[in-house]
């Protein structure tokens, strides 16, 4: 152990072989950023102030957002500071936050899409038992329990890949830290730990997916029998959001586990980065406004609401 070099400071991967294209780079997660971050803000806003989206509903969807924000605010501003200011380095405890935070956010957000199936089941399936069943308090209870679920797994991972000191190498072949890359450089032992911990994972993981796999055909069954054009499209309305966003995680999350571990630096590998950590929270406010007729029509009237006060106030 005496000639092992323990590692506290890592480098990061350097796509960008001039420092133009350092600043492109950075400009492009600027951009990528601040559409998220107006995005998701202004879902939460929306649906805060229009009491008519005051349900379970746009609830677990603002918390959503939420999540959205918080998992691209972990990743994208220290790439766009690393970008402009030409650093590629993150130390070992940035480093072990960075993992915790974002698998926290992810694994809240998909305890949260079970949960959102579920009420979407009981909505269109069961709606006489709605109201006894999805109640505030049921809400309140299982966003605790998501993020109680969230923060036991995010500490199991991160607790399991730092337990030991990383003494392979200090390169990181990613823009940001994550587990994929940790596991490469860490020891057998951690290797072994987390690869249980993965399985078991991709276990609970199935269950899930087939749970909210039956909740969505039972819930299209019962839309296909509804004799009402009028009601069978604001259930699709509802509905078709939330499976959009589900898809979405699904495709991403295939790529983390499905795809190679990064060995060397390239265009390629910065861009399928980019995809499965930028484009769901970049992507799920637009899903909601566009899919969505109820936060569609509320931000329709918001935005009338602020232009009428502006051509007021410029009148005054």
């Amino acid at each position: 152990m005496d000639n092992l070099t323990i590692f506290t400071e890592f480098f990061l991967m350097d796509v960008a072989g001039s420092r133009e294209l350092q600043v492109m780079q950075g400009l492009l997660f600027s951009v990528i950023y601040l559409g998220a971050l107006t995005g998701n803000l202004v879902t939460v806003i929306v649906i805060l102030r229009e009491t008519c989206l005051h349900c379970p509903m746009y609830f677990f969807i603002s918390n959503v957002a939420l999540l959205d924000l918080g998992s691209i605010s972990v990743i994208v501003p220290k790439a766009i500071v690393n970008s402009l200011t030409g650093s590629n380095t993150i130390s070992l405890t940035d480093c072990a936050a960075q993992i915790f935070l974002y698998v926290l956010f992810v694994g809240v957000e998909f305890a949260l899409l079970v949960v959102m199936s579920y009420d979407r089941y009981m909505a269109i399936c069961h709606p006489l038992h709605y109201g006894l069943i999805i109640t505030p308090s049921l809400c309140s209870q299982a966003t605790a329990g998501s993020w109680a679920s969230g923060l036991v797994y995010s500490a199991t991972h991160t607790g399991t890949l730092f337990r030991l000191p990383i003494t392979k190498t200090n390169v990181i072949q990613q823009y940001f830290c994550d587990i994929p890359q940790i596991l490469r450089i860490s020891s057998s032992d951690v290797q072994f730990s987390e690869f249980v911990i993965i399985a078991l994972s991709v276990c609970f993981a199935s269950v899930c997916f087939a749970f909210m796999f039956v909740s969505y055909v039972n819930i299209f069954l019962t839309v296909l029998k509804t004799r009402s054009v009028e009601a069978r499209n604001k259930a699709m309305s509802t509905c078709s959001p939330q499976l959009s966003i589900l898809l979405l995680f699904l495709i991403t999350g295939s790529v983390v586990v499905l795809g190679p571990v990064v060995k060397k630096p390239s265009l390629k590998n910065l861009l399928t980065a980019m995809f499965y950590t930028t484009v769901p929270p970049f992507m799920n406010p637009i899903i909601y406004c566009l899919r969505n007729r109820e936060i569609n029509a509320a931000l329709r009237r918001t935005f009338n609401m602020y232009s009428l006060f502006t051509v007021k106030k410029s009148l005054d």
